[in-house]
């Protein structure tokens, strides 16, 4: 008999654990959730916003590039774009193109 009251207390320390368990786990996807609605998927979303901006570089458009060269877009290949800022071209690659500040409509409609 000594050892029933033993059993007795052991039973729902376990029923506690079990819950206690799936509480954390809760608590982890939760925490996950958040994670991802906060940091990645914002970072996600403007990482595709950058990319259609630099396949959308035409001829006559005016760009800013990662190192704050401002300069009108002369050429543009694949990989390369070619600007001319002041009395200098320069040839950079389009994924250091920050931001389009200009589009040239005229340019564009060709």
């Amino acid at each position: 008999m000594t050892h029933l009251p033993t059993f007795a207390m052991l039973a729902p320390s376990g029923q506690q654990s079990g819950s206690a368990l799936f509480i954390f786990l809760l608590q982890i996807v939760a925490f996950i959730a958040i994670f991802y609605f906060i940091l990645i998927r914002p970072q996600r979303q403007q990482a595709k916003k950058h990319e259609e901006l630099l396949k959308g570089v035409k001829r006559g458009d005016e760009i800013v590039t990662a190192g704050g060269i401002v300069g009108e877009v002369v050429h543009v290949k694949e990989n390369l774009v070619t600007i001319k800022s002041g009395e200098s071209k320069l040839v950079v690659e389009r994924e250091r193109i920050t931001k389009v500040t200009a589009r040239n409509p005229a340019v564009s409609a060709e």
